[in-house]
C-alpha cells in the first residue's frame, strides 16, 4: 500500500480523559513520505500515534484492511452511485467539507477552469510514479523552529544537550544511509549561520563562547563526514560545495581555531616542514569551521588501491615482491595507506558514520600499520643524529599539526572504530546502573581479519597502541586560547576511553611494548630525550601510562613519568630551537615565554604527576629521592610544591596507622624549598606555609625542629622566627606532642632563646617583645633581650613599640624598667593641640600613673616630657587631675619613704605642668575660634567651662581667667552672636 489510516487511542490517565486521533501516513518504496495526526504534536521526530500506528501495521499485517486505490473503487461505481456517495460524505464531514465541494463543483462546471485542463484526477491512495523523489518525512520547519530555540537559550537549560543529540540524530540518519542526514545539518547549520549573537561576538572582539565552539567544531566534523560520503552522487557534492563556500565566505562564519588563522596544513596536501610555513600570519589563509569540509570535497574513492583496501580482509602483495622497499605494502605484505593522517582518518570516520563499519576497520588497520611503519623509520633517523642532538640538549623537529586536539579529532576516531567492534554487548547494556550512570562498557578481543599470517593481534591492542602512539606524538603547542584548550580537553577524553579497557596480559604487552619505544623515540615523541622548547607537555598522558603501567612494570613506569616530568618552556636556559615558526613568540606583551594560555591547568597537571608519584613511592627511600629530585628541578611555582609538600604529609601521616618517616622526610625537604622560595617575595599563603612547616617538622621529630630554629635565616623573617616558628615549638601543645624529655626540651628551649636574640637584633623593631617573652625563663637571655631593646629604642623603635614593651615591663614586676621604656617612648611622641583622641593617649595616662605610683622622683622626669611632647589641654588636664588626686609614690618600691602628702600645683613638679596645661588651653582656643561655625558655638562654651576650672588651679587663676575672657572679647567682636553667649556665661 501507499496509504495508511486509521484510529489511535489513548487511554485515560488520572489528569486526562481517553483520547482518539486519527492519523494518516503516506509511504513509498519502505520509506514513510508523510505524516498527519489530530493530535496536532509539532516536533522534530514522529509523534507517539504515528509510531503506534506504523508498529500496529508492521506488526499485525494481516488485521489491517487492504484496500484498492480510491479511484479504482470509483470507477466501478454508476452515476447514481456515484452522486450517493459524493452527497454522503459531504454530509458526514459537511464543516469541513462544504466550502471545498462548492468551490471544486464551480471550477469543474465552468469550462475554461484550470482543472478541466489536466486529464484525470489526483489520488492520494495510490502512491507517488517512479521518477518521483521519495525520501523519509522530515518536517522542516520544525527543525528550523527547534534550532533556533535552543540556540537563542545560548546553552542553558539543557540547549546544548539537544542540539547535540539533533547532531546524534544527524549521524543516526547517515549511518541508516537515509538522504535527510544532510539535509536536516543543512537547515541546523542555516540556523546557526543565522544566529544573531555571531555579528554581536564578531563586533565586540570577544571569542565564542566555549559550549558554542564545541557546537560548531561537531558541526564541522559532521559537514565532514558528509562530503566524504562513499556513495554520494557528484551533483549532491557540488551543491554541498556551494553551500558551504556560500557560509565560509560570510564574515560571521566563525574561524577553525576559535580566534585567528591557523598554519595548519591543507587536509589534502600534509606539506612537510618547509619553508611554506614560514609566511607571516597575515598571509595565512582565513580558515573558518567549513574550510575541512570544503577541502573534503576534492577527495575521491576512486583510488584503486583505497578500493582494495576497504573491499577485502584478504588484500596482501604477493610474495614475490616483499624484497625491497613499497609504498603501498609493509615488509608483511599488509597494505599501507599513505595519506595525510587526520584526512586518512576523516575517511575512516566518513565510513563507520555512513554504514560501512567493515569498510572503516579494514582502512583503520591499514593507518595503524603506516603509522607503525612511520615510528620505526623515525627510530632509525634518530639513532643516526642521536649523538648531535643530545649534546644540542634541544631540537628543532616536531610536528606542527597535532593529532590530540585536532579539528577532524583523528585519534579519537580510530580509538572509537577499533573499540566498536569489540564491543560485548550485554543483555542489559542499556540498562543504567543505580547511581543514573551509564556502566562502562565491556571490551573482548576481536582478532584482527587479515590475509598475512600474525593473526595474534586484536583490534582492541590495536585501539590501544594507536591512542599510545597519537598521545605520545611530539607537537607543537597550538595558537590561542581555543586551540590550547582544545588539547587539554582531547587528551582528558582519550584518556578517560583508555581508562574503560580492562589491562588484560595482552593489552599489558603492547602497553609495554610502545612505552619503550615512546621513550626511545628521540624527537619524534613527546617522551623522547630530547623536545623541541614549546613542545606540547605530557604530563597528563604520563600519569594514566605511570598508574597503568605500576603494578606490571614499576622501572619503566617510573622511567616514564620522571621523564615526563619536564616543562621546557618554563626553562629560562633552554636554547631555542627554531621552529620555523617566527610568529609563535611574538605576543603583544613581549615576554620570554609564547602565549601559553593554559599554563597554569599545565603546571597543576605536573604537580598532579609528581604527587602521583609520590603516593606510588610512599616507603621506598631510593625512588623518593629520584622523585624529588625531579620535583626540584622541574616545578617552579611555590604554590605547587607547597601543595605537593601537603599532599605528601597527608599521604605519610594516616589517621589509622603510623607515620611514614620516608615520606614525612620528603614533605619536609619540599616545605623547606618553599620557605626558601618564598623568603624573600611576597606571597598571601607565607603565614600557613610557616605554620605548616612547623607542623612537618614537629612530626618529624625534635631533630627537625632544632635543625629550623639553627638555621631560621634561611627559611624565615625574624617576625616570623620569633612569633610563630619559636613560639610554637615552645607551646605546651608541641612538647607534649613530643613527649620530650628534659635534656630534649631544654636542648629546644636554649635554639628558640638563642633564635629569640638573633632575630632582636636584627630586627629590634617587630621581634624584641617576642624576645623578651621566649627568653623570660632564662635570666642572662632575658637581660641581653632586654639590653638590645635598650639600645634600640633610641633609633630603631616607634613610641607604640616601646609603650607596649614598657607595659610587658611592669606586667612582669619591673616597674623601673617599665619607667625607663616609657620615658623613652614619650621623647618619640608629639600630640598636636586637635589630637584629643589620639590612640597614644592612654599610654601617655598609663605613664604618668606608673610614675606618680613610683614617686616624686619619677614623676618630675617624666613631666617635662610630656609637656615637651603633649599639646592637647584635655589631655593635659586629666593627668593634673589625677596627680592631685593621690599622693605619689603608691608602688611601694622598696627602701622608699613615702610621706603620703598629695602634691601641690603651686611647687615643682606639678607647677610646670599647669603652667603647660593652661597654655594649651588659651592656644587651643585661639587655633578653635579662626574656623568655627554657629552650629559649634555650644561645644565651645563647654570648653571655656573646661578651661576655667583648670586657670582656677592656679593662685591668681581666676584674675588670668577674667583678663583671658577681656581679651578674646576685643580680638573676636566681631562674632557677636558669641561673644554674647561668652558674656552671658563667664560675665
Amino acid at each position: 500500500g501507499f496509504h495508511l489510516s486509521g484510529t489511535v487511542t489513548e487511554p485515560a490517565t488520572a489528569t486526562e480523559p481517553e483520547m482518539t486521533y486519527k492519523v494518516a501516513i503516506s509511504f513509498d518504496r519502505c520509506k514513510i513520505t508523510s505524516v498527519t495526526c489530530g493530535c496536532g504534536n509539532k516536533d522534530i521526530f514522529y509523534c507517539a500515534h504515528v509510531v503506534a500506528l506504523s508498529l500496529y501495521r508492521i506488526r499485525k499485517p494481516d488485521q489491517v484492511k487492504l484496500r484498492l486505490p480510491i479511484s479504482e473503487t470509483l470507477f466501478q461505481m454508476n452515476r447514481d452511485q456515484l452522486q450517493k456517495f459524493v452527497q454522503y460524505l459531504i454530509t458526514a464531514h459537511h464543516t469541513e467539507v462544504l466550502p471545498t465541494a462548492q468551490k471544486l463543483a464551480d471550477e469543474i462546471l465552468s469550462s475554461n477552469s484550470e482543472i478541466n485542463q489536466v486529464h484525470g484526477a489526483p489520488d492520494p491512495t495510490a502512491g507517488a510514479s517512479i521518477d518521483d523523489e521519495n525520501c523519509w518525512h522530515l518536517d522542516e520547519e520544525q527543525v528550523r523552529e527547534q534550532v533556533k530555540l535552543f540556540l537563542s537559550q545560548g546553552g542553558y537549560y539543557g540547549s546544548g544537550k539537544q542540539l547535540n543529540s539533533m547532531f546524534a540524530k544527524v549521524r543516526e540518519m547517515l549511518r541508516m544511509r537515509d538522504s535527510n542526514g544532510a539535509r536536516m545539518l543543512t537547515l541546523i547549520t542555516e540556523q546557526f549561520m543565522a544566529d544573531p549573537r555571531l555579528s554581536l561576538w564578531r563586533q565586540q572582539g570577544t571569542g565564542i563562547t566555549e559550549k558554542c565552539r564545541q557546537l560548531w567544531d561537531e558541526l564541522g566534523a559532521l559537514w565532514v563526514c558528509v562530503v566524504l560520503n562513499p556513495h554520494c552522487k557528484l551533483e549532491e557534492k557540488s551543491c554541498w560545495l556551494r553551500q558551504l563556500r556560500k557560509w565560509g565566505e560570510m564574515d560571521v562564519c566563525p574561524l577553525e581555531d576559535g580566534n585567528y588563522g591557523n598554519e595548519l596544513p591543507n587536509i589534502t596536501n600534509a606539506l612537510t616542514q618547509s619553508s611554506s610555513h614560514n609566511q607571516d600570519s597575515l598571509a595565512r589563509p582565513r580558515r573558518t569551521v567549513f574550510t575541512r569540509a570544503i577541502e573534503g570535497c576534492d577527495l575521491h574513492w576512486q583510488d584503486s588501491h583505497l578500493q582494495r583496501i576497504i573491499s577485502s580482509d584478504f588484500y596482501v602483495s604477493p610474495s614475490y615482491q616483499r624484497e625491497g622497499e613499497s609504498l603501498l605494502f609493509n615488509s608483511q605484505g599488509q597494505p599501507l595507506w599513505l595519506e595525510h593522517v587526520p584526512t586518512a582518518c576523516a575517511r575512516v570516520d566518513a565510513l563507520r558514520s555512513h554504514g560501512y563499519p567493515r569498510e572503516a576497520l579494514r582502512l583503520t588497520v591499514a593507518i595503524i600499520n603506516t603509522l607503525r611503519l612511520q615510528q620505526q623509520r623515525q627510530l632509525e633517523i634518530y639513532k643516526h643524529q642521536k649523538k648531535e642532538l643530545l649534546q644540542r640538549g634541544a631540537t628543532t623537529i616536531t610536528n606542527l599539526e597535532g593529532w590530540v586536539g585536532h579539528p577532524l579529532n583523528p585519534i579519537g576516531c580510530l580509538f572509537l572504530t577499533l573499540t566498536e567492534a569489540c564491543r560485548l554487548e550485554e543483555e542489559n547494556c542499556l540498562e543504567i546502573s543505580d547511581t543514573g550512570d551509564s556502566k562502562p562498557p565491556v571490551y573482548q578481543h576481536v582478532p584482527v581479519a587479515t590475509g598475512s599470517q600474525d593473526s595474534s593481534e586484536s583490534y582492541l591492542s590495536l585501539a590501544l597502541e594507536v591512542a599510545l602512539m597519537g598521545m605520545g606524538q611530539q607537537r607543537v603547542m597550538p595558537e590561542g586560547l581555543y586551540a590550547q584548550d582544545k588539547v587539554c580537553r582531547n587528551e582528558e577524553q582519550i584518556i578517560a576511553r583508555l581508562q574503560d579497557l580492562e589491562l588484560d596480559p595482552v593489552l599489558v604487552q603492547t602497553l609495554r611494548k610502545q612505552c619503550i619505544l615512546l621513550l626511545e623515540g628521540g624527537p619524534f615523541s613527546g617522551l623522547g630525550e630530547v623536545i623541541h622548547r614549546e613542545s606540547v607537555p605530557m604530563h597528563t598522558f604520563a600519569k594514566y601510562l605511570f598508574s597503568a603501567l605500576l603494578p606490571h612494570d614499576a622501572d619503566l613506569a617510573y622511567k616514564l613519568a620522571l621523564r615526563a616530568m619536564r616543562l621546557p618552556v618554563l626553562e629560562t636556559t633552554a636554547p631555542s630551537g627554531d621552529v620555523s615558526h617566527p610568529h609563535h613568540l611574538v605576543s603583544v606583551v613581549p615576554s620570554r615565554y609564547p602565549r601559553w594560555f593554559t599554563l597554569g591547568h599545565l603546571e597543576s597537571q605536573q604537580c598532579e604527576l609528581a604527587s602521583t608519584m609520590l603516593t606510588a613511592a610512599k616507603g621506598d627511600m631510593l625512588r623518593l629521592r629520584t622523585v624529588l629530585e625531579a620535583i626540584q628541578k622541574n616545578i617552579h611555582s611555590s604554590s605547587l610544591i607547597f601543595k605537593l609538600a601537603q599532599d605528601a604529609f597527608k599521604i605519610a601521616t594516616p589517621a589509622d596507622s603510623n607515620s611514614d618517616t620516608t615520606l614525612l622526610n620528603v614533605a619536609l625537604e619540599l616545605g623547606l624549598q618553599v620557605m626558601r622560595m618564598t623568603l624573600s617575595t611576597l606571597n598571601w599563603r607565607r603565614r600557613e606555609m610557616v605554620r605548616w612547616l612547623v607542623t612537618c617538622a614537629t612530626e618529624v621529630g625534635v631533630r627537625a625542629l632544632v635543625s629550623i630554629l639553627q638555621s631560621w635565616y634561611s627559611l624565615f623573617t625574624p617576625t616570623e622566627a620569633t612569633s610563630i616558628v619559636a613560639a610554637t615549638v615552645m607551646s605546651h601543645n608541641t612538647i607534649l606532642r613530643l613527649s620530650l624529655d628534659y635534656p630534649q626540651r631544654e636542648e629546644l628551649a636554649s635554639c628558640a632563646r638563642t633564635l629569640a636574640l638573633q632575630c632582636a637584633m636584627k630586627d629590634p623593631q617587630n621581634c624584641a617583645l617576642s624576645a623578651l617573652t621566649l627568653c623570660e625563663k632564662d635570666h642572662i637571655a632575658f637581660e641581653t633581650a632586654y639590653q638590645i631593646v635598650i639600645d634600640a629604642a633610641s633609633t630603631g623603635m616607634t613610641y607604640t613599640q616601646l609603650f607596649t614593651i614598657a607595659r610587658y615591663m611592669e606586667h612582669r614586676g619591673y616597674p623601673l624598667r617599665a619607667f625607663k621604656l616609657a620615658s623613652l617612648a614619650m621623647t618619640h611622641l608629639n600630640l598636636a593641640y586637635n589630637q584629643d583622641t589620639h590612640p597614644a593617649i592612654n599610654d601617655v595616662l598609663w605613664a604618668c600613673a606608673l610614675s606618680h605610683s613610683l614617686g616624686k622622683n619619677e614623676l618630675a622626669a617624666i613631666i617635662p616630657l610630656v609637656v615637651k611632647s603633649v599639646h592637647c589641654a584635655t589631655v593635659l588636664s586629666d593627668i593634673l587631675r589625677r596627680c592631685t588626686m593621690t599622693a605619689p609614690g603608691l608602688a611601694g618600691i622598696p627602701g622608699r619613704r613615702n610621706s603620703g602628702k598629695l602634691m601641690s600645683t603651686d611647687k615643682a613638679p606639678l607647677r610646670q605642668l599647669l603652667d603647660a596645661t593652661i597654655s594649651a588651653y588659651i592656644n587651643t582656643t585661639h587655633s578653635r575660634l579662626t574656623h568655627i561655625s554657629p552650629r559649634h558655638y555650644g561645644e565651645f562654651i563647654e570648653f571655656l567651662s573646661k578651661a576655667r576650672e583648670t586657670f582656677l588651679l592656679a593662685q591668681d587663676g581666676h584674675i588670668q581667667f577674667a583678663q583671658f575672657i577681656d581679651n578674646l572679647k576685643q580680638i573676636y567682636k566681631g562674632k557677636k552672636k558669641l561673644m554674647l553667649l561668652v558674656r552671658e556665661r563667664f560675665g
